[in-house]
C-alpha cells in the first residue's frame, strides 16, 4: 500500500523528519516534550522501524531531540527561526531584512547577458552585469540567486556588488533610485542544477522569488531571480479588515 511518503522522490526518514521538525516548530511538540514512542510512529506514519530512527537521528543531530534510553526521545530545542526568510510586502520591510545581513557569498559566475524581460517589467536599460551566487550561512547553502544589475549602478560600486548583499547597497547608493518594486513568489521543486547547487535532493520543495526594481524612466535597473530551499520562505501579510 502507497502511503504519502511514497509520492515525492525523497528518502522516507527525511520527510518524516521534516514533519517531526514542523510539530516541533508549531509548538505540537513543546521543549521537554517526550515524543511518540517509536512503535506509534510507525502505525501512525506507516513507515519501518529503522525509517524511524534515521528521522530521530537527523532531528538529534541538529539538536531537536535528545534519545535516552530506556526513557524515549525528548525535544530538546526549537528550529531556528533566524535562518528563516520572511517574504515581506514593502520595499522598505525588505531593506530592513537585509540590512546587517552577511552570509556566505559563493560566486558561480558573472557575465554581461541580459535579463529576460517580460512587458510589465519595464524596458530594459542599454546594458547589464549578471552575477550568479549561492548564500549560505554555517556551511548551509540556503538560496542560489541570478542577479542582474544595469550596468552604470554596478560600475559605481563593482566590488561591494560582488562581495555584499545587493539590496542594501543598491537602496544606499548616492544618486541612486528606486521608483517602482515589485516581487513574486512561485512554490516549485528543485530540479537537477539547483538541486546540485544547493545541496538538496532533486524535487525538493524551493521557493523561487523574482524581484524587479525600476528607475524613475522606467527602465529595469535590477532583477533578481531568487530559488530559496522550501524550508526556510515563510510569507507573512497584514489583512486589512
Amino acid at each position: 500500500m502507497q502511503t504519502v511518503f511514497d509520492r515525492v522522490p525523497i528518502p522516507r526518514y527525511v520527510q518524516l523528519a521534516d514533519v517531526m521538525r514542523q510539530r516541533i516548530s508549531r509548538g505540537t511538540w513543546p521543549r521537554g516534550h517526550a515524543v511518540p514512542s517509536i512503535e506509534k510512529l510507525m502505525e501512525e506514519f506507516d513507515v519501518a522501524r529503522v525509517t524511524v530512527r534515521q528521522a530521530i537521528q537527523l532531528l538529534a543531530q541538529e539538536g531537536l531531540l535528545l534519545p535516552q534510553r530506556g526513557r524515549g526521545t525528548f525535544v530538546t530545542a526549537e528550529p531556528s527561526r533566524e535562518r528563516r526568510f520572511t517574504v515581506h510586502g514593502t520595499l522598505d520591510e525588505l531593506v530592513e531584512m537585509y540590512r546587517g545581513d552577511t552570509p556566505e557569498l559563493s560566486q558561480i559566475v558573472e557575465t554581461d547577458d541580459q535579463p529576460l524581460l517580460f512587458d510589465r517589467d519595464g524596458p530594459p536599460a542599454p546594458a547589464y552585469r549578471h552575477l550568479r551566487r549561492v548564500h549560505s550561512r554555517a556551511g548551509e547553502r540556503y538560496c542560489v540567486v541570478s542577479l542582474y544589475i544595469d550596468r552604470r549602478v554596478f560600475d559605481l560600486a563593482p566590488e561591494r556588488f560582488r562581495k555584499e548583499v545587493v539590496i542594501p547597497l543598491l537602496t544606499s547608493l548616492p544618486g541612486v533610485q528606486i521608483a517602482r518594486a515589485h516581487q513574486t513568489l512561485h512554490i516549485a521543486t528543485a530540479d537537477l542544477e539547483i538541486a546540485r547547487e544547493l545541496g538538496i535532493p532533486a524535487n525538493f520543495p524551493v521557493g523561487e522569488v523574482r524581484r524587479v526594481f525600476n528607475a524613475p524612466d522606467g527602465s529595469v535597473l535590477y532583477l533578481a531571480e531568487t530559488t530559496y530551499r522550501g524550508d526556510y520562505i515563510r510569507l507573512e501579510m497584514d489583512l486589512k479588515p
